[in-house]
């Protein structure tokens, strides 16, 4: 059956909305296979605007995995801007792909990338806009399997209703091995329907299924237990780790975009997970053990991407760059590759006590020299001891002195505010650790040009982290905590007009810490906030604080809860969390000890230098740390020609 383009009718609709490039597609190393030629079809999806999810690693990553495959097709899809949606439904335009324009109702998998749980009401705009029941219990035979992967969806609770399947952890494999599982099922005719496919995925312990399991609740509220509904399914799902990088060595030919995104650069993934054990980080508990790629692996990505896509920046990435164990031959060797060339390097943020000269003139040697960011993360020395960030301030000085002593003029510091059992003293101590880096500043350099950029977002409590049971500050007392901070910052003569102070209000974090930790019940609050207008939560023109909180009160007054019970309740040992049979590997008594540490701050070390803590991800998940180093270098591309002398 061949599967029509909606461009023709698409087209006619592009002259009247913003931006119309990031709807054609096209991009150099896209791909559009022949529709006929392939049995399983997926459409990916990184529910945000095409600036945002076209550089999404993880969506690029599979969208290359799957199309490599005989026989499996790939395509993208991102979410409308309102003005193209509000077009879309009234000339009857559904939810398309950008590789061929299809409609994403015809595809056998709808799989969605959530990095962050504000992305929930764009999935259902998508969904609507598709004409795929947003329930899934209403779906048939003809609809795609809506699957949810990526960081957030490690509690997925608060969107089961609205998918079918989850895959968490690692996605390389895993979508290969469900491509197997739905071409089996397709190939005997689609027996037993849409059940019999995800019971066929849920009996192999690795794709969870929302519906094959009940939650009952007791009487106080919280969750009583979580159980199977049919036999064959597993008591808990495991998350999927991918071990050897360098046998997964992807993107091999990155996307370039049309329009512009929110990165432009050819991106590697130098390693994966990490074990500093910062306790408020999701990401690092998540994503272990440490998984390093070589620095010949490394090499060859870079030198196969860039030809691909004629980029002029490469960004290294992980969680924290700069502790890959090769990480100063990494950089000397691409720097000395692409001297010609003038190839950038560039790493996400630098931890503090990774931070050398020698490896900062490597990242700007061929690039421009910008500012430095560095993450302490808590204001004053007795919270990074509980949030397990252990960054002493003479650590900060020092390695701000050295920056500002080798000719950087700015250096951006990233905070949190509202972390466990913080206090006023704590944030208002960020005033005087950025008055301490200014001074330093300009006494090194002897320039008074200095400049200090204190950034600030609210913490939110995460799942599988030893802050899960913690609560979560008010909006109202983290708003009053930061404009005692600016007022301190700005009332300063000497050194205020130096320091840049940004900050998130404390709003946008509330509705984030809902959904983090919220259980099935909080799907009525997305639904109602979707069908009141919501759109891009994570875009503060687009947010509404009010609408979030106007339908949570409506939607969870059937069930006697309410916002801070998800939010600035703090939880026990005892009590079920909604995301307990979901299996990160991490010991849950593990989590708690390093809870009850944290309140007294006890500070742990990196397990990838001292012997195992314990945390039980490499026994359950049958992994272990990979890490360097090699003893490898980077040799240059090709030999150069010596003109002989006389």
């Amino acid at each position: 059956m061949t599967v029509e383009s909606v461009f023709p009718q698409l087209e006619a609709l592009l002259p009247h909305v913003q931006k119309p490039i990031q709807y054609v597609g096209g991009e150099l190393n896209s791909t559009v296979k022949p529709w006929e030629s392939c049995d399983v079809r997926w459409a990916l999806m990184y529910p945000d605007a095409y600036e945002v999810g076209l550089p999404n690693q993880g969506v690029m990553i599979l969208y290359e995995v799957l199309n490599e495959r005989e026989g499996v097709l790939a395509e993208r899809t991102y979410s409308v801007w309102p003005d193209l949606e509000e077009l879309m439904r009234e000339h009857g335009v559904p939810q398309f792909t950008v590789d061929g324009h299809r409609p994403v109702k015809a595809f056998d998998v709808f799989g969605l990338s959530f990095s962050t749980e504000l992305g929930y009401t764009n999935m259902l705009t998508a969904l609507d806009l598709a004409g795929i029941p947003l329930e899934s219990r209403d779906r048939t035979l003809d609809d795609p399997i809506v699957l949810a992967g990526g960081h957030a969806a490690f509690n997925p609770e608060p969107i089961a209703d609205f998918i079918d399947a989850v895959i968490i952890g690692d996605g390389e494999q895993a979508v290969l091995d469900m491509t197997g599982i739905i071409r089996a099922w397709k190939a005997e005719g689609r027996p037993g329907g849409r059940e019999e496919v995800l019971f066929r995925l849920a009996r192999t312990g690795s794709v969870y299924i929302p519906a094959f399991y009940d939650v009952e609740y007791l009487p106080d509220g919280r969750i009583g237990r979580v159980v199977p509904n049919r036999s064959g399914v597993p008591w808990r799902v495991s998350k999927h780790t991918v071990m050897d990088l360098d046998e997964w060595p992807y993107p091999k030919q990155p996307l370039v975009p049309l329009a512009e995104t929110v990165h432009e650069r050819m991106s590697v993934e130098i390693f994966r997970g990490c074990t500093r054990g910062c306790r408020f980080c999701q990401a690092g508990m998540i994503t272990r053990p440490v998984r390093e790629r070589s620095i010949t692996g490394i090499g060859d990505m870079v030198e196969k991407g860039l030809k691909a896509t004629g980029f002029e920046e490469v960004g290294l990435l992980s969680l924290s760059s700069a502790d890959h164990s090769e990480i100063g031959d990494i950089a000397k060797g691409l720097a000395d590759r692409y001297e010609e060339d003038k190839i950038g390097l560039s790493l996400p943020s630098t931890r503090v006590d990774a931070f050398n000269v020698d490896l900062a003139n490597e990242l700007t040697r061929n690039g421009r020299r910008s500012g430095l960011t560095f993450a302490p993360e808590g204001g004053s020395e007795r919270m990074r001891k509980v949030i397990n960030k252990m960054v002493s301030e003479e650590d900060l000085i020092r390695t701000v002195s050295t920056a500002y002593g080798n000719g950087w003029r700015q250096v951006k510091l990233y905070f949190m505010c509202g972390l466990p059992t913080e206090t006023d003293e704590d944030v208002l101590q960020i005033a005087d650790m950025a008055m301490k880096v200014i001074a330093e500043g300009r006494k090194v350099s002897g320039q008074n040009d200095i400049r200090c950029t204190v950034s600030i977002g609210g913490f939110v409590p995460k799942p599988h982290t030893p802050f899960q049971w913690a609560p979560q500050l008010s909006a109202e007392e983290t708003d009053a905590r930061l404009e005692k901070l600016r007022d301190k910052i700005r009332g300063d003569k000497k050194y205020g007009r130096s320091i840049g102070f940004r900050y998130h209000d404390g709003k946008p974090g509330i509705v984030e810490g809902l959904l983090s930790r919220g259980d099935r019940r909080i799907g009525a609050v997305i639904r109602a906030v979707y069908e009141d207008g919501g759109r891009f939560d994570g875009w503060r023109e687009h947010f509404s604080y009010d609408r979030w909180m106007s339908c949570a009160d409506k939607a969870l007054a059937d069930v006697g809860l309410d916002v801070d019970w998800y939010t600035t309740r703090e939880r026990t040992y005892e009590e079920v969390l909604p995301w307990d049979h979901l299996d990160s590997g991490l010991d849950k008594d593990w989590l708690w000890e390093d809870w009850q540490d944290s309140l007294d701050e006890t500070e742990v070390e990196d397990c990838r230098w001292t012997p195992c803590f314990d945390c039980g991800v490499c026994p359950q998940m049958d992994t272990a740390i990979q890490i360097g180093p090699t003893g490898k270098k980077l040799l240059p591309l090709s030999v150069k020609k010596t003109v002989p002398t006389s």
